[in-house]
């Protein structure tokens, strides 16, 4: 079930003659693999190749109430020299949402600090959760690696299970200027993509000019990724794999 980007399966050829594997994936691409990737990958968007050891695990709270969330995250935690981020204390959370949106920013901003990968945990009311969004976006902008897990396929604490819910993915966007210079980030909101201004009151930023199949388009999220059931995708025996 694994949802590959649309550019790797493109261009697999390509990364292949220059030397580099496809089976490592879009964000393990480092920036130093040369300027010729320039035509295919949006340079914000490359990271270093490094095995993850701090990941910020996004989702609804009731899929934690449920027990589904933590299957992942105590999978997680039982590796060595492995950290968690984003499992706040309830009490903590709910202090911060009475204090203001500034107190959830910080609190979230501050769980994003140091981890390399963001996983989103993907329950059923996922794709509706703002924090969720924000969690996203702003994962985006710090150049995490960004991968999105199904758990409904996990038994829950009456161990049943559900149907698999909407991917967060599809619901986030990002467009790129015609000079390749300036991103505004998107979301689907009641149906139609709106400009997302949750990150700093402003919903465009500049970067690095991006290359020509980039400019003046706009992408969904979930066409640059990963997205993997529990069950079906062996999370168990894969989950390092696919943050890795």
């Amino acid at each position: 079930m694994k949802v590959y980007c649309e550019w790797i399966e493109g261009f697999a050829g390509e990364l292949v003659t220059k030397g580099l594997d496809r089976s490592f994936g879009q964000s393990q691409i480092s920036a130093s693999a040369g300027p010729w990737l320039q035509d295919y990958l949006p340079p914000d968007y490359r990271v270093s190749i490094n095995m993850a050891k701090r990941i910020y695990f996004c989702f609804h709270y009731q899929d934690v109430i449920d027990f589904r969330a933590n299957v992942v995250r105590n999978h997680w935690m039982t590796k060595p020299d492995r950290e968690a981020a984003g499992f706040f204390d309830w009490s903590l959370w709910e202090s911060a949402e009475k204090t203001g949106t500034v107190a959830v920013k910080r609190l979230i901003n501050g769980g994003l600090r140091g981890s390399s990968v963001t996983c989103v945990l993907i329950g059923s009311q996922t794709y509706l959760r703002p924090w969720v969004r924000y969690e996203i976006m702003q994962s985006y902008r710090r150049g995490n690696k960004i991968i999105g897990v199904h758990i409904n396929s996990i038994p829950g604490k009456n161990k049943l299970t559900k149907q698999l819910g909407p991917n967060p993915l599809r619901y986030l966007g990002i467009t790129y200027s015609v000079s390749g210079i300036t991103r505004t980030l998107h979301e689907v909101v009641e149906g139609k993509w709106r400009k997302y201004d949750g990150i700093g009151g402003s919903a465009s930023f500049e970067g690095p000019p991006v290359g020509e199949r980039f400019r003046d388009k706009g992408f969904k999220f979930s066409q640059w990724y990963s997205v993997y059931d529990w069950k079906a995708d062996d999370g168990y025996n894969n989950f390092s794999k696919w943050v890795g």
